[in-house]
């Protein structure tokens, strides 16, 4: 299959998609293999299979984690300098983006759950959420307030956001610490010493698994990526920023190995040579990725209400054979690439441009009444 470059096409990031699109394609097999009942039928005839995808590639979400440092750092701050413009309206934008589809995926999931209840009994199964459950899921602090997620992933999102609320803040104290002057070494050390502190304490204790720190250390790999990776720099600028980040991460590795920073650390490096390559590429299979890419976030947002409507519907009406268990798995997966697709173009984009249009509309009003006064 030849691969065109087809004019007027806007060039795409080819090698973000494509992680993104491999990511995802794990979390999902994670899930289906991790929570069962059909993989627990599989298991016996496909045990290396599903025990690898049950207990190994849930690491797959760091690298969402690095590519979205390496985002942060081109959208807040491309060039590296602290400072960010209006605070305040970059967090709201992140929230406006992560948590309204967040919000409609965990009602799915709540719906889910209850139909499954009807077919089968399984721990995958959430009990009815509550009120006050449902409104820590839409302010994306129920990991911290300490309510069970209603659907696997979910901690993810607040996270997500957490990170970003949390390059913001060091941005903006960047900024209060050079008094104004641009100093574009300030903010690379700050993240190396968050990087640092991240790997060497936070990410050891599980009780930080809720919080920003824990994870920051593959985060701020992923935002060094971007910076480090700027063309206009000189190649020992270059890797000596890079190396602000990898010097106490490999530290971390030796004094305790784990294989989801050694992955980090991996995609980073990858981010940092070739992350910023752009291409105009058409074909099936560029189409294909740079399309998984895109709705990588509705598929890991609506694949376990899916995953877990299938587990209960081949536990009610197909008998536990490996073979049609396997099947049914497989069944699970292409749905929730299909609902994923829907869930992107019907739920995701329309309220992304609902809640554009509402926070446009209410700074004009404020504006205008600004200007009255």
């Amino acid at each position: 299959m030849g691969i065109n470059v087809i004019e007027g096409r806007a060039p795409q990031f080819g090698l973000i998609n494509l992680l993104k699109a491999v990511a995802a394609q794990l979390i999902v097999l994670h899930h289906l293999a991790f929570y069962g009942p059909m993989s627990d039928h599989v298991r016996p005839v496909l045990p290396d299979v599903i025990d690898w995808l049950s207990e190994h590639a849930r690491i797959a979400v760091q690298v969402f984690l690095v590519i979205g440092g390496f985002l942060a750092a081109k959208s807040l701050a491309p060039s590296g300098y602290p400072g960010v413009a209006r605070p305040l309206a970059a967090v709201w934008r992140r929230y406006a983006k992560l948590a309204p589809p967040f919000v409609v995926a965990t009602l799915v999931a709540a719906v889910a759950s209850a139909l499954a209840a009807a077919w089968m009994e399984h721990d995958s199964i959430s009990a009815p959420p509550t009120l006050s459950q449902l409104s820590a899921h839409a302010l994306l602090l129920h990991g911290v307030l300490g309510y069970p997620s209603v659907s696997a992933g979910a901690w993810y999102v607040a996270i997500d956001f957490q990170l970003y609320v949390l390059t913001i803040l060091m941005l903006w104290l960047g900024e209060l610490i050079v008094d104004n002057r641009r100093r574009p070494g300030l903010m690379p050390v700050m993240v190396a010493l968050g990087v640092a502190f991240s790997l060497l304490y936070f990410n050891l204790d599980a009780d930080w698994d809720n919080w920003a720190p824990y994870f920051f250390g593959s985060y701020g790999l992923g935002l060094m990526a971007w910076w480090a990776g700027d063309p206009r720099r000189k190649a020992g600028a270059m890797l000596g920023l890079m190396a602000l980040v990898l010097v106490p991460a490999v530290a971390a590795l030796f004094l305790s190995f784990r294989s989801r920073i050694a992955l980090a650390v991996v995609v980073a490096c990858v981010l940092f040579l070739f992350g910023r390559m752009q291409n105009r590429f058409a074909g099936r299979g560029w189409h294909a990725i740079h399309f998984l890419g895109k709705i990588s976030y509705s598929v890991f947002l609506i694949h376990f209400p899916v995953c877990l409507l299938v587990n209960a519907l081949f536990t009610a009406f197909v008998p536990p054979e490996p073979e049609l268990q396997a099947f049914g798995m497989l069944v699970a997966w292409g749905a929730s690439l299909a609902a994923g697709t829907v869930f992107h173009y019907w739920v995701e984009l329309p309220l992304g441009r609902l809640v554009h249009a509402l926070a446009a509309q209410f700074g004009n009003r404020a504006h205008l009444e600004r200007k009255a006064v």
